[in-house]
Protein backbone atom coordinates (compact mmCIF):
# COMPACT_ATOMS: atom_id res chain seq x y z
CA UNK A 1 0.00 0.00 0.00
CA UNK A 2 1.47 3.38 -0.74
CA UNK A 3 2.47 5.59 1.91
CA UNK A 4 2.18 9.48 1.69
CA UNK A 5 3.57 11.36 4.96
CA UNK A 6 1.93 8.15 7.15
CA UNK A 7 -1.16 7.67 5.68
CA UNK A 8 -1.66 5.31 3.24
CA UNK A 9 -3.13 6.75 -0.45
CA UNK A 10 -6.15 4.69 0.42
CA UNK A 11 -6.43 7.22 3.57
CA UNK A 12 -5.56 10.41 1.79
CA UNK A 13 -8.42 9.68 -0.70
CA UNK A 14 -10.71 9.05 2.15
CA UNK A 15 -10.05 13.03 3.47
CA UNK A 16 -12.58 14.60 0.75
CA UNK A 17 -15.79 14.88 2.03
CA UNK A 18 -18.32 12.34 1.28
CA UNK A 19 -22.45 11.15 1.34
CA UNK A 20 -22.77 9.47 5.25
CA UNK A 21 -24.87 6.92 2.97
CA UNK A 22 -25.61 5.49 -0.39
CA UNK A 23 -29.61 6.70 0.19
CA UNK A 24 -28.27 10.21 1.35
CA UNK A 25 -26.60 10.39 -2.08
CA UNK A 26 -29.19 9.05 -4.22
CA UNK A 27 -31.89 11.66 -2.45
CA UNK A 28 -29.18 14.06 -3.52
CA UNK A 29 -29.22 13.58 -6.81
CA UNK A 30 -32.83 12.80 -7.59
CA UNK A 31 -33.42 15.94 -5.82
CA UNK A 32 -31.10 17.86 -8.32
CA UNK A 33 -32.21 16.03 -11.56
CA UNK A 34 -35.94 16.63 -10.38
CA UNK A 35 -36.76 20.29 -10.20
CA UNK A 36 -39.25 23.02 -12.37
CA UNK A 37 -38.80 21.03 -15.54
CA UNK A 38 -40.20 18.42 -14.52
CA UNK A 39 -43.12 19.86 -12.78
CA UNK A 40 -43.91 22.09 -15.57
CA UNK A 41 -42.44 22.02 -18.59
CA UNK A 42 -42.58 18.22 -19.11
CA UNK A 43 -46.16 18.09 -18.76
CA UNK A 44 -45.89 21.16 -21.42
CA UNK A 45 -44.22 19.12 -23.67
CA UNK A 46 -46.35 16.00 -23.61
CA UNK A 47 -49.59 18.29 -24.26
CA UNK A 48 -47.68 19.61 -26.97
CA UNK A 49 -46.15 16.54 -28.51
CA UNK A 50 -49.16 14.30 -28.30
CA UNK A 51 -49.33 13.05 -24.85
CA UNK A 52 -48.30 9.26 -24.82
CA UNK A 53 -46.02 9.61 -28.64
CA UNK A 54 -43.39 12.28 -26.33
CA UNK A 55 -43.73 9.93 -23.41
CA UNK A 56 -42.00 7.08 -25.81
CA UNK A 57 -39.63 9.26 -27.23
CA UNK A 58 -38.58 10.76 -23.87
CA UNK A 59 -38.00 7.25 -22.71
CA UNK A 60 -36.19 6.61 -25.60
CA UNK A 61 -33.65 9.62 -25.09
CA UNK A 62 -33.75 8.96 -21.15
CA UNK A 63 -31.96 5.34 -21.93
CA UNK A 64 -29.95 5.83 -25.15
CA UNK A 65 -28.33 9.44 -23.69
CA UNK A 66 -29.33 10.18 -20.61
CA UNK A 67 -28.41 7.69 -18.16
CA UNK A 68 -25.15 6.99 -20.16
CA UNK A 69 -24.00 10.42 -19.68
CA UNK A 70 -25.30 10.05 -15.80
CA UNK A 71 -23.30 7.08 -15.30
CA UNK A 72 -19.98 8.94 -17.15
CA UNK A 73 -20.30 12.13 -14.98
CA UNK A 74 -20.35 9.94 -11.55
CA UNK A 75 -17.63 7.93 -12.46
CA UNK A 76 -15.40 10.60 -13.66
CA UNK A 77 -15.90 12.25 -10.25
CA UNK A 78 -15.75 8.82 -8.18
CA UNK A 79 -12.58 8.24 -9.94
CA UNK A 80 -11.16 11.97 -10.34
CA UNK A 81 -12.26 13.36 -6.27
CA UNK A 82 -12.48 16.74 -7.84
CA UNK A 83 -14.78 18.95 -9.32
CA UNK A 84 -15.48 19.62 -13.17
CA UNK A 85 -12.27 20.75 -14.29
CA UNK A 86 -9.85 19.28 -12.27
CA UNK A 87 -11.45 16.26 -13.12
CA UNK A 88 -11.31 16.64 -16.97
CA UNK A 89 -7.92 17.67 -16.49
CA UNK A 90 -7.47 13.75 -15.53
CA UNK A 91 -8.83 12.59 -18.37
CA UNK A 92 -6.47 15.15 -20.72
CA UNK A 93 -4.59 18.43 -20.04
CA UNK A 94 -7.38 20.04 -22.48
CA UNK A 95 -10.35 18.99 -20.65
CA UNK A 96 -9.97 21.23 -17.34
CA UNK A 97 -11.14 24.16 -20.20
CA UNK A 98 -14.18 21.95 -20.52
CA UNK A 99 -14.94 21.67 -17.28
CA UNK A 100 -14.65 25.88 -16.60
CA UNK A 101 -16.80 25.91 -19.32
CA UNK A 102 -19.98 23.91 -17.63
CA UNK A 103 -18.67 25.69 -14.61
CA UNK A 104 -19.24 29.25 -15.77
CA UNK A 105 -22.48 28.36 -17.57
CA UNK A 106 -23.89 26.87 -14.18
CA UNK A 107 -23.08 30.02 -12.42
CA UNK A 108 -24.86 32.24 -14.85
CA UNK A 109 -27.79 29.84 -14.52
CA UNK A 110 -28.24 29.87 -10.96
CA UNK A 111 -28.20 33.60 -11.30
CA UNK A 112 -31.70 33.31 -12.45
CA UNK A 113 -32.60 29.90 -10.93
CA UNK A 114 -32.88 31.52 -7.96
CA UNK A 115 -35.15 34.50 -9.28
CA UNK A 116 -37.64 32.11 -10.23
CA UNK A 117 -37.23 30.73 -7.03
CA UNK A 118 -38.14 33.89 -5.95
CA UNK A 119 -41.05 33.87 -7.73
CA UNK A 120 -42.52 30.50 -6.42
CA UNK A 121 -41.81 32.22 -2.70
CA UNK A 122 -43.87 35.19 -3.62
CA UNK A 123 -46.92 33.29 -5.02
CA UNK A 124 -46.76 30.95 -2.41
CA UNK A 125 -46.93 33.70 0.29
CA UNK A 126 -50.05 35.45 -2.16
CA UNK A 127 -51.66 32.56 -2.41
CA UNK A 128 -54.04 33.65 0.14
CA UNK A 129 -55.27 35.54 -2.57
CA UNK A 130 -57.08 33.20 -4.60
CA UNK A 131 -59.48 32.72 -1.63
CA UNK A 132 -61.44 36.43 -3.42
CA UNK A 133 -61.01 35.58 -6.93
CA UNK A 134 -63.69 32.75 -6.37
CA UNK A 135 -66.85 32.64 -7.62
CA UNK A 136 -65.99 36.24 -8.81
CA UNK A 137 -67.00 37.65 -12.86
CA UNK A 138 -63.13 38.69 -12.80
CA UNK A 139 -61.62 36.40 -10.73
CA UNK A 140 -59.65 33.64 -13.48
CA UNK A 141 -58.73 37.02 -15.01
CA UNK A 142 -57.05 38.10 -11.76
CA UNK A 143 -55.91 35.27 -11.00
CA UNK A 144 -54.03 34.86 -14.80
CA UNK A 145 -52.47 38.32 -13.75
CA UNK A 146 -51.39 37.87 -10.24
CA UNK A 147 -47.69 36.89 -10.75
CA UNK A 148 -47.14 39.47 -13.57
CA UNK A 149 -48.79 42.82 -11.59
CA UNK A 150 -46.91 41.21 -8.14
CA UNK A 151 -43.28 41.78 -9.92
CA UNK A 152 -44.30 44.32 -11.69
CA UNK A 153 -42.91 43.47 -14.98
CA UNK A 154 -42.88 45.29 -18.11
CA UNK A 155 -42.13 42.36 -20.49
CA UNK A 156 -38.98 44.18 -22.42
CA UNK A 157 -35.76 44.93 -21.69
CA UNK A 158 -35.37 48.16 -20.94
CA UNK A 159 -33.61 49.05 -17.63
CA UNK A 160 -34.73 52.64 -17.45
CA UNK A 161 -37.83 53.64 -15.09
CA UNK A 162 -40.14 50.54 -14.22
CA UNK A 163 -37.61 48.49 -15.78
CA UNK A 164 -35.26 49.39 -12.85
CA UNK A 165 -38.24 48.87 -10.18
CA UNK A 166 -37.71 45.92 -8.35
CA UNK A 167 -40.70 45.56 -5.64
CA UNK A 168 -39.99 45.33 -1.84
CA UNK A 169 -41.63 41.80 -1.71
CA UNK A 170 -39.86 40.39 -4.26
CA UNK A 171 -36.76 41.57 -3.08
CA UNK A 172 -37.73 39.83 0.22
CA UNK A 173 -38.36 36.98 -1.66
CA UNK A 174 -34.94 37.19 -3.44
CA UNK A 175 -33.53 37.63 -0.26
CA UNK A 176 -35.45 34.11 1.56
CA UNK A 177 -34.36 32.40 -2.03
CA UNK A 178 -30.32 32.74 -1.40
CA UNK A 179 -30.56 32.11 2.31
CA UNK A 180 -32.17 29.17 2.12
CA UNK A 181 -29.62 27.71 -0.66
CA UNK A 182 -26.68 28.72 1.74
CA UNK A 183 -28.09 26.99 4.53
CA UNK A 184 -29.12 23.57 2.29
CA UNK A 185 -25.17 23.64 1.87
CA UNK A 186 -23.26 25.05 5.02
CA UNK A 187 -21.34 22.23 5.27
CA UNK A 188 -21.35 20.44 2.12
CA UNK A 189 -22.51 16.85 1.81
CA UNK A 190 -23.52 16.73 5.58
CA UNK A 191 -25.76 19.44 5.74
CA UNK A 192 -27.48 18.61 2.03
CA UNK A 193 -27.77 14.81 3.51
CA UNK A 194 -30.07 16.36 6.42
CA UNK A 195 -32.22 18.36 3.97
CA UNK A 196 -32.93 16.16 1.17
CA UNK A 197 -34.71 14.09 3.45
CA UNK A 198 -37.49 16.52 3.32
CA UNK A 199 -37.07 17.90 0.13
CA UNK A 200 -37.23 14.82 -1.80
CA UNK A 201 -40.11 13.64 -0.44
CA UNK A 202 -42.20 16.65 0.50
CA UNK A 203 -42.79 17.14 -3.46
CA UNK A 204 -44.11 13.95 -3.97
CA UNK A 205 -46.56 14.01 -1.47
CA UNK A 206 -47.79 17.62 -2.40
CA UNK A 207 -47.86 16.21 -5.90
CA UNK A 208 -49.42 13.05 -4.64
CA UNK A 209 -52.38 15.30 -3.14
CA UNK A 210 -52.82 17.35 -6.16
CA UNK A 211 -53.51 14.70 -8.37
CA UNK A 212 -55.69 13.05 -5.71
CA UNK A 213 -57.96 16.47 -6.07
CA UNK A 214 -56.97 16.19 -9.47
CA UNK A 215 -58.95 13.00 -9.84
CA UNK A 216 -61.67 13.88 -8.08
CA UNK A 217 -62.76 16.85 -10.22
CA UNK A 218 -64.42 15.05 -13.31
CA UNK A 219 -63.34 14.19 -16.84
CA UNK A 220 -60.57 12.62 -15.93
CA UNK A 221 -60.59 10.01 -18.36
CA UNK A 222 -60.25 12.51 -21.08
CA UNK A 223 -56.99 13.66 -19.06
CA UNK A 224 -55.38 10.55 -18.99
CA UNK A 225 -56.03 9.91 -22.83
CA UNK A 226 -54.56 13.16 -23.68
CA UNK A 227 -51.57 11.94 -21.27
CA UNK A 228 -51.11 8.64 -21.94
CA UNK A 229 -52.31 7.65 -25.36
CA UNK A 230 -50.03 8.39 -28.01
CA UNK A 231 -51.04 10.23 -31.28
CA UNK A 232 -48.70 8.65 -33.78
CA UNK A 233 -49.13 11.36 -36.48
CA UNK A 234 -46.63 13.43 -33.84
CA UNK A 235 -43.29 11.46 -34.49
CA UNK A 236 -43.57 13.21 -37.99
CA UNK A 237 -42.34 15.99 -36.43
CA UNK A 238 -38.97 16.17 -35.79
CA UNK A 239 -39.61 18.69 -33.12
CA UNK A 240 -40.81 15.32 -30.65
CA UNK A 241 -36.96 14.34 -30.53
CA UNK A 242 -35.50 17.72 -30.37
CA UNK A 243 -37.65 18.32 -27.22
CA UNK A 244 -37.37 14.94 -25.80
CA UNK A 245 -33.56 14.93 -26.03
CA UNK A 246 -33.70 18.28 -24.49
CA UNK A 247 -36.30 17.41 -21.88
CA UNK A 248 -33.93 14.33 -20.98
CA UNK A 249 -30.77 16.21 -21.36
CA UNK A 250 -31.63 19.01 -19.03
CA UNK A 251 -33.35 16.62 -16.44
CA UNK A 252 -30.87 14.95 -14.98
CA UNK A 253 -28.36 18.19 -14.13
CA UNK A 254 -25.88 16.43 -16.50
CA UNK A 255 -22.90 18.78 -18.38
CA UNK A 256 -23.49 21.66 -15.52
CA UNK A 257 -20.23 20.29 -12.94
CA UNK A 258 -22.85 19.08 -10.37
CA UNK A 259 -23.18 15.45 -11.29
CA UNK A 260 -18.94 15.29 -11.31
CA UNK A 261 -19.05 16.94 -7.84
CA UNK A 262 -21.63 14.67 -6.46
CA UNK A 263 -19.48 11.90 -7.94
CA UNK A 264 -16.52 12.71 -6.19
CA UNK A 265 -18.51 12.66 -2.81
CA UNK A 266 -18.54 8.93 -3.54
CA UNK A 267 -17.56 6.09 -1.76
CA UNK A 268 -15.51 4.32 -3.57
CA UNK A 269 -17.44 1.06 -3.29
CA UNK A 270 -20.88 2.62 -4.62
CA UNK A 271 -22.37 1.28 -7.77
CA UNK A 272 -23.06 3.73 -10.09
CA UNK A 273 -25.20 1.19 -12.27
CA UNK A 274 -27.68 1.08 -10.04
CA UNK A 275 -27.63 4.03 -8.86
CA UNK A 276 -28.34 6.22 -11.69
CA UNK A 277 -31.09 3.66 -12.47
CA UNK A 278 -32.72 4.46 -9.09
CA UNK A 279 -31.94 8.41 -10.51
CA UNK A 280 -33.38 8.31 -14.20
CA UNK A 281 -36.80 5.95 -12.82
CA UNK A 282 -37.30 8.16 -10.19
CA UNK A 283 -36.96 11.76 -12.19
CA UNK A 284 -39.52 9.82 -15.23
CA UNK A 285 -42.06 8.88 -12.57
CA UNK A 286 -41.87 12.24 -10.91
CA UNK A 287 -42.47 13.94 -14.74
CA UNK A 288 -45.35 11.74 -15.35
CA UNK A 289 -47.07 12.21 -11.87
CA UNK A 290 -46.46 16.24 -12.51
CA UNK A 291 -48.16 15.50 -16.09
CA UNK A 292 -50.80 13.64 -14.15
CA UNK A 293 -51.66 16.82 -11.83
CA UNK A 294 -51.84 19.16 -14.24
CA UNK A 295 -53.59 17.34 -16.71
CA UNK A 296 -56.24 16.24 -14.06
CA UNK A 297 -56.39 20.01 -12.80
CA UNK A 298 -56.86 21.58 -16.33
CA UNK A 299 -59.36 19.37 -17.91
CA UNK A 300 -61.00 18.57 -14.52
CA UNK A 301 -61.81 23.30 -14.91
CA UNK A 302 -62.77 23.22 -18.43
CA UNK A 303 -59.82 23.38 -20.41
CA UNK A 304 -57.64 20.90 -22.55
CA UNK A 305 -54.11 20.18 -24.12
CA UNK A 306 -55.07 23.74 -26.01
CA UNK A 307 -54.78 25.83 -23.08
CA UNK A 308 -51.94 24.59 -21.72
CA UNK A 309 -48.45 25.71 -23.05
CA UNK A 310 -45.30 24.20 -23.53
CA UNK A 311 -43.41 27.29 -21.53
CA UNK A 312 -42.61 26.53 -17.62
CA UNK A 313 -43.23 30.13 -16.95
CA UNK A 314 -46.84 30.40 -18.66
CA UNK A 315 -47.81 27.20 -17.14
CA UNK A 316 -46.97 28.09 -13.18
CA UNK A 317 -47.64 31.39 -13.20
CA UNK A 318 -50.45 32.25 -15.67
CA UNK A 319 -52.27 28.62 -16.93
CA UNK A 320 -52.20 26.82 -13.40
CA UNK A 321 -53.64 30.07 -11.85
CA UNK A 322 -56.61 30.43 -13.37
CA UNK A 323 -57.19 26.70 -12.65
CA UNK A 324 -56.87 27.06 -9.23
CA UNK A 325 -59.70 29.59 -8.65
CA UNK A 326 -61.88 27.10 -10.12
CA UNK A 327 -61.17 24.17 -8.64
CA UNK A 328 -64.04 24.44 -6.35
CA UNK A 329 -66.50 27.07 -5.49
CA UNK A 330 -65.09 27.35 -1.76
CA UNK A 331 -62.37 30.45 -1.95
CA UNK A 332 -60.28 29.13 1.30
CA UNK A 333 -59.72 25.58 -0.27
CA UNK A 334 -58.44 27.01 -3.21
CA UNK A 335 -56.61 29.46 -1.68
CA UNK A 336 -54.90 26.03 0.43
CA UNK A 337 -54.33 24.20 -2.85
CA UNK A 338 -52.77 26.98 -4.29
CA UNK A 339 -50.09 27.12 -1.43
CA UNK A 340 -50.01 23.49 -1.63
CA UNK A 341 -49.06 24.02 -5.51
CA UNK A 342 -46.17 25.94 -5.05
CA UNK A 343 -45.00 24.80 -1.78
CA UNK A 344 -44.94 21.74 -3.98
CA UNK A 345 -42.52 24.20 -6.51
CA UNK A 346 -40.44 25.42 -3.43
CA UNK A 347 -39.63 22.12 -2.71
CA UNK A 348 -38.68 21.45 -5.93
CA UNK A 349 -36.68 24.36 -6.76
CA UNK A 350 -34.43 24.39 -3.68
CA UNK A 351 -32.31 20.93 -4.60
CA UNK A 352 -32.01 22.13 -8.20
CA UNK A 353 -30.72 25.71 -6.74
CA UNK A 354 -28.27 24.45 -4.08
CA UNK A 355 -26.85 21.44 -5.91
CA UNK A 356 -25.80 23.97 -8.67
CA UNK A 357 -24.10 26.07 -6.42
CA UNK A 358 -22.48 23.20 -4.72
CA UNK A 359 -21.10 21.77 -8.68
CA UNK A 360 -19.67 25.40 -9.19
CA UNK A 361 -17.96 25.90 -5.63
CA UNK A 362 -16.63 22.18 -6.08
CA UNK A 363 -14.74 23.03 -9.30
CA UNK A 364 -13.32 26.48 -7.49
CA UNK A 365 -12.44 24.92 -4.38
CA UNK A 366 -10.73 22.06 -5.46
CA UNK A 367 -8.69 24.23 -8.18
CA UNK A 368 -6.97 26.23 -5.90
CA UNK A 369 -7.71 24.70 -2.46
CA UNK A 370 -9.59 26.82 -0.80
CA UNK A 371 -12.08 26.21 2.05
CA UNK A 372 -15.65 24.80 0.72
CA UNK A 373 -17.68 26.89 3.03
CA UNK A 374 -15.55 29.86 1.99
CA UNK A 375 -16.06 29.50 -1.43
CA UNK A 376 -19.87 28.86 -1.06
CA UNK A 377 -20.30 31.84 0.46
CA UNK A 378 -18.27 33.83 -2.29
CA UNK A 379 -20.16 32.42 -4.94
CA UNK A 380 -23.17 33.26 -3.21
CA UNK A 381 -22.75 36.68 -2.46
CA UNK A 382 -21.79 37.50 -6.48
CA UNK A 383 -24.65 35.56 -7.58
CA UNK A 384 -26.71 37.27 -5.30
CA UNK A 385 -26.50 40.67 -6.41
CA UNK A 386 -26.14 39.97 -10.37
CA UNK A 387 -29.45 37.83 -9.54
CA UNK A 388 -30.89 41.42 -8.91
CA UNK A 389 -31.64 41.96 -12.48
CA UNK A 390 -33.71 39.43 -13.01
CA UNK A 391 -36.24 40.86 -10.24
CA UNK A 392 -36.48 43.94 -11.95
CA UNK A 393 -39.50 45.49 -14.09
CA UNK A 394 -37.48 44.10 -17.19
CA UNK A 395 -36.17 41.05 -15.66
CA UNK A 396 -38.80 38.66 -17.11
CA UNK A 397 -37.44 39.23 -20.42
CA UNK A 398 -33.70 39.07 -19.34
CA UNK A 399 -34.41 35.77 -17.74
CA UNK A 400 -35.90 34.38 -20.64
CA UNK A 401 -32.89 35.64 -22.50
CA UNK A 402 -30.18 34.87 -20.92
CA UNK A 403 -32.04 30.87 -19.92
CA UNK A 404 -31.97 30.89 -24.09
CA UNK A 405 -28.75 31.03 -24.74
CA UNK A 406 -27.07 28.64 -21.50
CA UNK A 407 -29.77 25.80 -22.46
CA UNK A 408 -30.53 26.19 -25.83
CA UNK A 409 -26.52 26.76 -26.91
CA UNK A 410 -24.27 26.71 -23.71
CA UNK A 411 -25.33 23.42 -22.13
CA UNK A 412 -25.52 21.73 -25.41
CA UNK A 413 -22.07 22.30 -26.90
CA UNK A 414 -20.80 21.74 -23.55
CA UNK A 415 -21.97 18.11 -23.77
CA UNK A 416 -20.90 17.72 -26.97
CA UNK A 417 -16.98 18.91 -26.07
CA UNK A 418 -17.18 16.41 -23.14
CA UNK A 419 -18.95 13.75 -25.09
CA UNK A 420 -15.61 14.07 -27.68
CA UNK A 421 -13.05 14.25 -24.52
CA UNK A 422 -14.19 11.08 -22.93
CA UNK A 423 -15.03 9.02 -26.16
CA UNK A 424 -12.23 10.33 -28.51
CA UNK A 425 -9.54 11.97 -26.75
CA UNK A 426 -9.64 9.60 -23.56
CA UNK A 427 -10.25 5.82 -23.47
CA UNK A 428 -13.62 5.29 -23.02
CA UNK A 429 -12.87 1.83 -21.83
CA UNK A 430 -11.20 3.02 -19.10
CA UNK A 431 -14.29 5.02 -17.81
CA UNK A 432 -16.65 1.66 -18.43
CA UNK A 433 -14.71 -0.18 -16.39
CA UNK A 434 -15.01 2.38 -13.53
CA UNK A 435 -18.94 2.56 -14.14
CA UNK A 436 -19.46 -0.74 -13.63
CA UNK A 437 -16.84 -1.32 -10.60
CA UNK A 438 -18.75 -3.05 -7.79
CA UNK A 439 -21.58 -4.40 -9.81
CA UNK A 440 -22.90 -7.46 -9.87
CA UNK A 441 -25.27 -8.78 -12.46
CA UNK A 442 -26.58 -5.24 -13.73
CA UNK A 443 -23.98 -3.53 -15.99
CA UNK A 444 -23.17 -1.02 -18.17
CA UNK A 445 -23.01 -2.56 -21.56
CA UNK A 446 -20.14 -1.82 -23.77
CA UNK A 447 -21.63 -0.97 -27.15
CA UNK A 448 -24.68 1.21 -24.79
CA UNK A 449 -22.05 2.84 -23.43
CA UNK A 450 -19.72 3.70 -26.65
CA UNK A 451 -22.14 3.94 -29.35
CA UNK A 452 -23.78 6.46 -26.80
CA UNK A 453 -20.82 8.62 -26.12
CA UNK A 454 -18.88 7.90 -28.75
CA UNK A 455 -21.75 8.34 -31.54
CA UNK A 456 -24.98 8.83 -30.11
CA UNK A 457 -24.90 11.83 -28.05
CA UNK A 458 -22.64 14.14 -29.31
CA UNK A 459 -24.15 13.84 -32.93
CA UNK A 460 -27.89 14.72 -30.85
CA UNK A 461 -26.51 17.32 -29.07
CA UNK A 462 -24.62 18.87 -31.91
CA UNK A 463 -27.66 18.05 -34.07
CA UNK A 464 -29.73 20.09 -31.61
CA UNK A 465 -27.59 23.22 -31.50
CA UNK A 466 -27.59 23.26 -35.40
CA UNK A 467 -30.95 23.19 -35.55
CA UNK A 468 -31.31 25.59 -32.37
CA UNK A 469 -29.31 28.32 -34.38
CA UNK A 470 -31.83 27.21 -37.80
CA UNK A 471 -34.50 28.14 -35.93
CA UNK A 472 -33.31 31.34 -34.93
CA UNK A 473 -32.41 32.56 -38.18
CA UNK A 474 -35.00 30.89 -40.80
CA UNK A 475 -37.60 31.93 -38.42
CA UNK A 476 -37.30 33.98 -36.66
CA UNK A 477 -34.90 36.47 -38.42
CA UNK A 478 -31.51 35.90 -35.85
CA UNK A 479 -33.55 37.85 -33.23
CA UNK A 480 -34.76 35.29 -30.50
CA UNK A 481 -38.32 36.02 -29.15
CA UNK A 482 -38.51 39.37 -30.72
CA UNK A 483 -36.26 40.93 -28.79
CA UNK A 484 -34.24 43.86 -29.81
CA UNK A 485 -30.59 43.36 -31.02
CA UNK A 486 -28.88 44.97 -28.07
CA UNK A 487 -30.15 41.99 -26.10
CA UNK A 488 -29.79 39.41 -28.65
CA UNK A 489 -25.83 40.45 -28.33
CA UNK A 490 -25.65 40.09 -24.66
CA UNK A 491 -27.04 36.48 -25.21
CA UNK A 492 -23.82 35.90 -27.35
CA UNK A 493 -21.54 37.67 -25.56
CA UNK A 494 -22.35 35.26 -22.24
CA UNK A 495 -21.94 32.16 -24.49
CA UNK A 496 -18.71 33.78 -25.55
CA UNK A 497 -17.56 34.39 -21.89
CA UNK A 498 -18.86 30.58 -20.51
CA UNK A 499 -16.20 29.05 -23.08
CA UNK A 500 -13.62 32.06 -22.50
CA UNK A 501 -13.60 31.18 -19.02
CA UNK A 502 -11.07 28.34 -18.47
CA UNK A 503 -8.54 31.08 -20.69
CA UNK A 504 -9.79 33.85 -18.17
CA UNK A 505 -9.49 31.96 -15.26
CA UNK A 506 -5.85 30.90 -16.39
CA UNK A 507 -5.02 34.27 -17.15
CA UNK A 508 -6.01 35.95 -13.84
CA UNK A 509 -3.86 32.62 -11.66
CA UNK A 510 -1.02 34.05 -13.46
CA UNK A 511 -1.22 37.26 -13.04
CA UNK A 512 -2.41 37.14 -9.33
CA UNK A 513 0.96 35.96 -6.68
CA UNK A 514 -1.89 34.77 -3.98
CA UNK A 515 -4.05 33.21 -6.96
CA UNK A 516 -0.86 31.50 -8.03
CA UNK A 517 0.20 29.87 -5.28
CA UNK A 518 -2.97 28.77 -4.32
CA UNK A 519 -3.27 26.76 -7.52
CA UNK A 520 0.23 25.69 -7.17
CA UNK A 521 -0.45 24.17 -3.48
CA UNK A 522 -3.58 22.26 -4.57
CA UNK A 523 -2.11 20.87 -7.83
CA UNK A 524 0.64 19.37 -5.72
CA UNK A 525 -1.74 16.55 -4.82
CA UNK A 526 -3.13 16.21 -8.53
CA UNK A 527 -2.66 13.06 -10.37
CA UNK A 528 -4.07 11.90 -13.90
CA UNK A 529 -6.40 9.43 -13.89
CA UNK A 530 -3.39 6.82 -15.59
CA UNK A 531 -2.03 7.85 -12.82
CA UNK A 532 -3.98 6.66 -10.12
CA UNK A 533 -5.06 3.25 -12.65
CA UNK A 534 -1.06 2.78 -11.42
CA UNK A 535 -1.31 3.66 -7.67
CA UNK A 536 -4.45 1.16 -7.74
CA UNK A 537 -2.81 -1.29 -9.44
CA UNK A 538 0.55 -1.50 -7.18
CA UNK A 539 -1.98 -0.90 -3.75
CA UNK A 540 -3.47 -4.41 -5.11
CA UNK A 541 0.16 -6.23 -5.36
CA UNK A 542 0.81 -5.13 -1.99
CA UNK A 543 -2.52 -5.94 -0.48
CA UNK A 544 -1.60 -9.09 -2.08
CA UNK A 545 1.34 -10.12 -0.62
CA UNK A 546 0.30 -9.39 2.87
CA UNK A 547 -1.84 -11.49 4.99
CA UNK A 548 -5.53 -10.89 5.53
CA UNK A 549 -5.43 -9.45 9.39
CA UNK A 550 -2.87 -6.84 8.54
CA UNK A 551 -4.86 -5.11 5.18
CA UNK A 552 -8.09 -5.15 7.51
CA UNK A 553 -5.97 -3.34 10.34
CA UNK A 554 -4.40 -1.14 7.70
CA UNK A 555 -7.61 -0.13 5.99
CA UNK A 556 -9.06 0.65 9.70
CA UNK A 557 -5.89 2.73 10.64
CA UNK A 558 -6.86 4.31 7.21
CA UNK A 559 -10.03 5.31 8.17
CA UNK A 560 -9.17 6.71 11.46
CA UNK A 561 -6.35 9.25 10.41
CA UNK A 562 -8.96 10.08 7.19
CA UNK A 563 -11.15 10.96 9.93
CA UNK A 564 -8.58 12.81 12.64
CA UNK A 565 -7.19 14.66 9.10
CA UNK A 566 -10.67 16.20 8.43
CA UNK A 567 -11.39 16.90 11.94
CA UNK A 568 -8.03 18.72 12.07
CA UNK A 569 -8.43 20.33 8.53
CA UNK A 570 -11.80 22.13 9.94
CA UNK A 571 -9.45 24.24 12.77
CA UNK A 572 -6.19 24.52 10.70
CA UNK A 573 -7.30 27.65 9.67
CA UNK A 574 -7.63 28.72 12.77
CA UNK A 575 -4.44 26.97 14.44
CA UNK A 576 -2.36 28.64 12.19
CA UNK A 577 -3.39 32.46 12.28
CA UNK A 578 -3.57 32.35 15.98
CA UNK A 579 0.12 31.72 16.40
CA UNK A 580 1.06 33.82 13.98
CA UNK A 581 -1.27 36.36 15.48
CA UNK A 582 0.69 36.06 18.29
CA UNK A 583 4.19 36.20 16.98
CA UNK A 584 3.37 39.23 15.26
CA UNK A 585 2.66 41.30 18.27
CA UNK A 586 5.41 40.18 19.96
CA UNK A 587 8.08 40.87 16.91
CA UNK A 588 6.47 44.55 17.05
CA UNK A 589 6.71 44.70 21.00
CA UNK A 590 10.33 43.52 20.83
CA UNK A 591 11.36 45.94 18.19
CA UNK A 592 9.78 48.64 20.11
CA UNK A 593 11.87 48.11 22.70
CA UNK A 594 14.58 48.08 21.68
Amino acid sequence: MCQINGITERGVRKMRDKWPSRFTFILASIGSAVGLGNAWRFPGLAAKHGGGAFLFAYIIAMVVIGMPLLMMELSIGRKMKAGSPVALKGLRKGGEYIGWASTANAFVIVTYYAAVFAWVILMALLSFKFASMTGTATGIEEAENLWANSINTTWGTSLFGQGSQIPLILLISLAIAWFAIYYCIKDGASSVSKVVKYTVFIPVILLVILAVRGFTMGNTGAAMKALFVPKFEAFKEPTIWVDAIGQAFYSLSIMMAIMIAYGSFLDDKSNIVEDVMIIAVSDFLTSVLSGIVLFTTMYGCGMTVDDMSASGISTAFLIYPMAIVQLTNVGWINAVFGFIFYLMLITLTIDSAFSIVEGISASISDKYGISKKKTTIGIILVAAVISLIYVTGSGVAWLDIVDNWTNQYNLLIVGVLECVLVGWFFKPKKVLREINKNTNKLKMPAFWFYAAVMVIAPLALLGLTIWNIYILIDKNDGLYGGYPLYANIAGWIITFLAFMSGFIIKLITKFNPRLRALAWHAEQNFKTWEQLDEEEAKAKEQDADMPVEIVEESVKADSVLADTAVKQDAVTEQEVVKPKTRNTKKAVSEKADK
